[in-house]
């Protein structure tokens, strides 16, 4: 008897060829996360399509309410606390591998796969998440929140595939997905941007654009219409450009400055996850990447009181607090947590 496995489905390219790579050996059931959002009929129905042409069971999990209270809430308290947040790091371990993988387990399914391009090994230590082999499509940034004990039941079948080798295999699936550019949207502004969100949501008052030593060249209509490094939208002028250094939310100010004012050799990590649940000997040196398309870089990591402390061996562009710091030994995903500050480059 085929063993049973949960595929969490989407509709799209990745989750559809994940389900049928799987139904070929195992007994599928898909399930679809109801996360309430605008186009969530639109999306059953497709999934729903999917699992017909696939011939699997499909059934909806009711997140809404989770989703809205933990990720939305945090999104928009985040942004009004003039931090940029990262929703997707944040909705992982706590809806996708969270809430949905308990759903799976009480219907007596052990094992969920999901359509990320990342890979998973096992040994006496337990289980490890490691990078996907296209390393332009690897997600383990985002999975930097998960445990060893969520990792034993989940099951990553495009880890060693590139996404050119995904469409060719829905083709040969009989699906008709084709390549096209990524959408690197979060899923719940849809057409969106943060601002048409926050508008809404929390308190939009206008303040002022200053220089790092105060002196204020410009106005703003709210703090989250921003993040570090943004050089556009600021309608500030000078001889060389300004960008966005620091959000000072308190003050309702942008402070700006130039190019080499974004550059920084030091950060502190709050809220870490270590994957293996145990914290390496500090200090320690590993590689660090300080957002999604960032490439990692050799970093000491040292404890300071309640936070981490990490002092990267040259010096990292716009380090952004409420992104994710996250850590990596060779193609092993280690941990990660929030960033909280930046320090100034060393002289």
């Amino acid at each position: 008897m085929a063993e049973k496995i949960a595929v969490a489905m989407s509709g799209g390219v990745d989750s559809t060829v994940c389900a049928a790579l799987l139904a070929k050996h195992h007994e599928v059931h898909g399930f679809f996360m109801n996360l309430g959002l605008p186009d969530q009929e639109e999306q059953i129905a497709r999934v729903g399509r999917v699992a017909e042409r696939l011939a699997i069971r499909l059934e909806v999990v009711d997140l809404a309410e989770v989703f809205a209270k933990e990720i939305i809430d945090y999104f928009c308290r985040s942004y009004g606390a003039g931090i940029t947040p990262n929703p997707c790091v944040v909705c992982n371990p706590r809806i996708k591998f969270g809430r949905l993988l308990e759903a799976v387990r009480a219907r007596g399914i052990d094992h969920m796969a999901t359509g990320h391009y990342v890979r998973v090994t096992h040994d006496h230590k337990g289980s490890h998440l490691r990078q996907g082999l296209d390393h332009r499509k690897d997600q383990s940034y985002f999975l930097c929140g998960l445990s060893r004990k969520q990792l034993q039941h989940l099951v990553f079948p495009l880890g060693a595939l590139s996404k050119d080798e995904v469409y060719r295999l829905a083709g040969e699936f009989g699906f008709d997905h084709r390549p096209s550019a990524e959408s690197q949207d979060v899923c719940f502004l849809k057409n969106m941007g943060p601002g048409d969100l926050l508008k809404r949501k929390t308190d939009c008052a206008k303040g002022d654009i200053v220089t790092q030593n105060g002196k204020k060249v410009g106005s703003h209509e709210g703090v989250f219409h921003y993040t570090i490094g943004q050089r556009r939208g600021l309608g500030v002028c000078d001889s060389t450009p300004f960008y966005v250094t620091a959000l000072d939310a308190a003050k309702k100010q942008v402070i700006v400055g130039k190019e080499a004012d974004l550059w920084h050799h030091e950060l502190l990590v709050r809220t870490v996850n270590w994957i293996s649940g145990i914290a390496p000997q500090l200090p320690a040196r590993l590689a660090v990447k300080i957002r999604y398309r960032h490439q990692a870089a050799p970093a000491e990591l040292s404890r300071e009181g309640e936070l981490l402390r990490v002092v990267f061996a040259e010096a990292q562009r716009a380090i952004t607090p409420g992104q994710f710091a996250v850590f990596y030994e060779n193609d092993e995903v280690i941990g990660g947590g929030e960033i909280v500050t930046q320090l100034p480059a060393s002289l």
